[in-house]
């Protein structure tokens, strides 16, 4: 058998703290595979980010990572990351996501899909901007249109906020937000700013409505006729890589405060009736979510 070889596709860019996790996973494998990173696809005409599953699941790409959410239809029990306000902090996800939750949905992934998820990614704290005005109520988001990604947990929770969401790929998502075809956006705020959308959007709230999870995703059938000792080795570096991203994340927060207030932007904080009042408003989206999934899922969280 000859060297395995890893075809790990992205839809980021070189700053993002997802690329820079995957290059490094790509430097621990050493010798154990031959590593290459593709470019980002939402550079190439007419892709979109969306099309790194499909090109994995059909081992035409070996690997990618990728939100989530794009899964949950696939994959429901993961939904549980698109449930509104049910998140804290990162150590509650993270204690999940390595312990019994995160093989529950290894299992699921392995059972349902063409794919493998090697790890649990920090996808970060969700904030809104608008380019409207601040947003300190439900009432503030009434009428405004909202980029969303193709959730329909998110959307029903935008929807029961006052926006009007509308699904718009990464790779279009952009353009959206300049033009002013949406209103509003949420996204980390690394997200916001490696996409420019502060340029555009003076108003951002640090709502923490959702924590965004990424797969770190492998072709099945690829990963399965493996060695043994490349599949260790795949496993030794997707976890030293997922140490190092999830410092990246926690950094890139801190970092993207300091860069947004020298553009003039001073996210405005929720106090906690202010946030009462945004929990309040999606609860009947958290409730329909538990009966849909159930207890047992929702309790993994801790």
């Amino acid at each position: 058998m000859g060297l395995a070889k890893i075809e790990f596709g992205r839809y980021q860019g070189e700053a993002s703290v997802h690329t820079r996790a995957a290059r490094l996973f790509g430097e621990a494998l050493g010798a154990h595979a031959a590593f290459n990173l593709h470019p980002n696809i939402t550079e190439t005409p007419g892709a979109k980010a969306a099309d790194l599953l499909g090109l994995v699941e059909a081992g035409d790409l070996t690997m990618c990572y990728f939100a989530s959410s794009y899964l949950a239809a696939r994959v429901p029990e993961v939904g549980v990351f698109d449930v509104p306000f049910l998140i804290g902090s990162r150590d509650a996800a993270y204690a999940a996501l390595d312990g019994d939750l995160g093989a529950l949905l290894k299992d699921r992934f392995a059972a349902n899909t063409g794919f493998r998820v090697l790890a649990f990614w920090d996808n970060g704290f969700r904030h809104f901007s608008n380019n409207a005005r601040p947003l300190r109520a439900p009432a503030d988001c009434q009428g405004l249109s909202i980029r969303s990604m193709n959730s329909e947990l998110h959307q029903s929770a935008f929807r029961a906020l006052g926006f009007a969401p509308q699904f718009i790929d990464v790779a279009d998502y952009p353009a959206a937000v300049a033009s002013g075809q949406v209103d509003a956006q949420e996204n980390p705020l690394t997200n916001s700013f490696q996409f420019d959308v502060h340029k555009h959007h003076p108003y951002f709230t640090l709502s923490g409505h959702l924590f965004g999870v990424s797969l770190l995703l492998c072709n099945k059938a690829a990963f399965d006729g493996w060695p043994d000792d490349v599949r260790a080795a795949v496993d030794a570096a997707a976890a030293l890589a997922t140490k190092a991203q999830r410092g990246f994340a926690v950094a890139e927060d801190a970092d993207m405060m300091e860069r947004l207030a020298a553009e003039g932007i001073q996210p405005l904080s929720l106090s906690d009736a202010e946030r009462a009042a945004f929990e309040d408003a999606v609860q009947p989206v958290l409730d329909g979510a538990r009966a849909n999934l159930g207890d047992d899922i929702f309790g993994a969280l801790g």
